[in-house]
């Protein structure tokens, strides 16, 4: 089952979440068509092109947005002056919100990859009657344990990479919070170390990668690399923002809140999350879920058996 051709937007505009932030959004497709809303990753990547492909254009009116500080939303994390505090989950949650009233939208299919999927189950269960159904890849869950895992866990199985990925930071910094430790060199007022800090980070994200380390041409721009990082340490250094819930998080915690909206995981047999459980144990508390486990395949949406499977799930919802 190929993707969907390549398709341009009929509406776009930045809309005002308030405190100082535009969202940037695009709307293509079919404007009498199913709504869905499209969740990009990271914290600190951005919406793009390839994304509608996995929805039938003549089906579907897809919504896709840049999150608070990504992509073309205002103003920049890659700007060093941008205050960060007010980039939270919970104003995440409410700038979609704002977003599905501003469209005219009553209710949406949400389709989340990585952090992208943390955050529309989070959405899902504060405003369950606002989503119809979920597709998620790359399940993350925004949990505590999580970030342990992908900051510190795989460093025995990636010794080299994280003895570099720990060099960087100050020696008694080495045993603790290690994104808020690279946070703090990402807020440093020092431009060089600010620098060396977001190559470092992004050279321990390619490391990591289930597949054979690859260059990433994204994180080849320093201006993205340093907004990304400095995004995404914010997030992890934090808890996500997301009290409560012990090293399993509120979101899985949570999840029995989804009865009533069914849901398609596409995870890969191979993505690092898959070590702590993490989707199994959120598709066996979530009445009405299915789990499809792709093999060979790492924390790649865009491999082909996990396209194939997003389209077949988005398919399977338009004719719903």
């Amino acid at each position: 089952m190929p993707i969907y051709p390549e398709i341009e937007p009929y509406d776009h505009g930045l809309l005002d979440v308030g405190e100082g932030n535009r969202v940037y959004w695009e709307v293509c497709g079919n404007p009498r068509g199913k709504p869905a809303v499209v969740l990009h990753g990271g914290p600190g990547s951005r919406a793009n092109a390839w994304f509608p492909r996995l929805f039938d254009p003549e089906a579907y009116r897809i919504v896709l947005l840049d999150q608070r500080g990504c992509g073309r939303s205002t103003p920049p994390a890659s700007a060093y002056a941008t205050d960060m505090s007010v980039n939270t989950t919970d104003r995440l949650i409410a700038d979609l919100e704002l977003l599905r009233r501003h469209l005219g939208i009553g209710r949406w299919l949400v389709w989340g990859v990585s952090w992208g999927s943390a955050l529309g189950l989070r959405y899902a269960q504060t405003c369950p009657a606002a989503v119809t159904e979920l597709v998620l890849t790359g399940v993350a869950t925004a949990s505590d344990a999580e970030v342990a895992l992908l900051t510190r866990g795989l460093g025995q199985f990636f010794p080299e990479a994280f003895e570099r990925f720990l060099a960087e930071l100050p020696e008694d910094e080495r045993d603790g919070n290690l994104p808020a430790a690279y946070n703090r060199l990402l807020e440093s007022p020092d431009e060089a170390v600010r620098a060396r800090a977001a190559r470092a980070w992004t050279d321990w994200e390619t490391a990591i990668a289930a597949q054979p380390p690859r260059s990433v041409p994204r994180y080849e721009d320093p201006v993205f690399r340093y907004a990304f990082a400095r995004t995404v340490t914010h997030y992890w250094g934090n808890g996500h923002f997301l009290d409560g819930g012990g090293a399993d998080g509120v979101v899985l915690r949570d999840a029995p809140l989804l009865k009533g909206i069914p849901g398609t995981l596409v995870q890969g047999s191979l993505d690092p999350g898959n070590l702590l459980g993490v989707v199994w144990r959120l598709h066996h508390a979530w009445p009405g879920s299915e789990l499809v486990l792709v093999d060979d395949v790492g924390h790649d949406a865009g491999a082909p058996d996990m396209a194939q499977a997003l389209v077949a799930a988005t398919d399977r919802y338009a004719r719903g």
